[in-house]
């Protein structure tokens, strides 16, 4: 039987609010469907979100560490306030506006 692949909500460059630990983050990279292990699973996704569904790669604002969410734990943030991690030039060009734009193709 065919797995189902839903269409991602959220593009890289796109900044989010995480729904249970409210943190800003910053989307750089998009996977269908949960691509971790069972093991992180099991350990780090305590509220035990879909795994058919898309999940992201988040730079957490004002931190040094990444994250990976599933997509039922974002929402999209309109805060347009400076954004602080120290892989963001690496992955992003930012325009005056407050845009991002990914410097690489992921996946």
């Amino acid at each position: 039987m065919a797995q189902k692949i839903c269409r991602a909500r959220f593009a890289p460059g796109t900044v989010v609010i995480h729904r249970r630990f409210g943190y800003r983050g910053l989307i750089f990279d998009v996977d269908a469907v949960y691509s971790q292990s069972p093991e992180w699973y099991d350990i780090m996704a305590n509220s035990h979100p879909p795994k058919d569904r898309p999940w992201y790669h988040v730079l957490v604002d004002g931190e040094t560490h990444t994250t990976y969410v599933a997509e039922d734990n974002l929402v999209e943030c309109d805060q347009t306030e400076e954004f602080d991690h120290p892989l963001l030039s690496r992955l992003f060009t930012a325009s005056d506006a407050g845009d991002f734009a990914s410097r690489h193709v992921m996946n």
